[in-house]
């Protein structure tokens, strides 16, 4: 009987082994997944931070074609190229914060909770990151400047992105923008390109006289 006791205390000892060995293995693989969503968030963040630099520069070069857009008369293709840039420059606000929202989560909150949290925001940054794919090639920016039918159908899907995106409020600043840049072409008018007047003919014959003169009179003094 005691042997069957004995046997039993055994058993029962270990299915506490083996439960304390499942909850260091859980705790494990939760860390492990911990880090590992640790180091796609990272690798997110950087992905985005080099996307913001590189629109940066690219906003800046489209508000400079938006004006030769409206130096062209093509008041429509600005409008729709300042609407773009709009549209970017809320794409780089969303992903900043969304990534300093994570980025504190990951500090500040058990994995249990933050493992949905992470994935919800990594698949946000993603949806950014294909927004940013969409619309950020400068080369693509240049050819709502063409005239070819295939221009026309780029600019078409580039309304479609757009379409719902823009609130009444960005509809404005995107007019205010195009007023500031027409008002900057009224406030500095081009240099006249103006020729001067050309010299008169008189003048070379008058220094022909001088010179045939000049050795006359030495002559008249020798």
């Amino acid at each position: 009987m005691g042997k069957y006791m004995d046997l039993s205390e055994f058993d029962k000892g270990q299915v506490v082994m083996a439960r304390q060995l499942d909850q260091s293995i859980s705790k494990t693989e939760a860390l492990v997944g911990c880090s590992r969503s640790a180091v796609q968030l990272k690798q997110q963040r950087d992905k985005l931070k080099q996307y913001q630099k590189r629109i940066t520069l690219q906003l800046e070069k489209e508000r400079q074609l938006a004006k030769q857009l409206l130096k062209d008369g093509k008041k429509e293709k600005a409008i729709l190229l300042l609407k773009k840039k709009r549209f970017q420059e809320q794409l780089l606000d969303k992903t900043e914060n969304q990534i300093s929202n994570l980025e504190r989560m990951v500090q500040d909150i058990e994995f249990a909770q933050i493992e949905i949290k992470v994935i919800e925001g990594l698949k946000v940054g993603n949806d950014c990151l294909k927004k940013m794919h969409e619309v950020m090639s400068i080369e693509e920016v240049e050819r709502i400047m063409d005239e070819t039918q295939e221009s026309i159908e780029y600019q078409r899907q580039i309304d479609d992105i757009l379409a719902g995106s823009l609130t009444q409020e960005d509809e404005d600043a995107v007019l205010a923008e195009l007023e500031a840049i027409t008002q900057g072409d009224v406030e500095l008018p081009e240099v006249p390109d103006e020729q001067l007047p050309d010299i008169p003919d008189q003048e070379p014959e008058r220094e022909k006289e001088r010179v045939k003169k000049k050795p006359e009179r030495e002559l008249l003094a020798l």
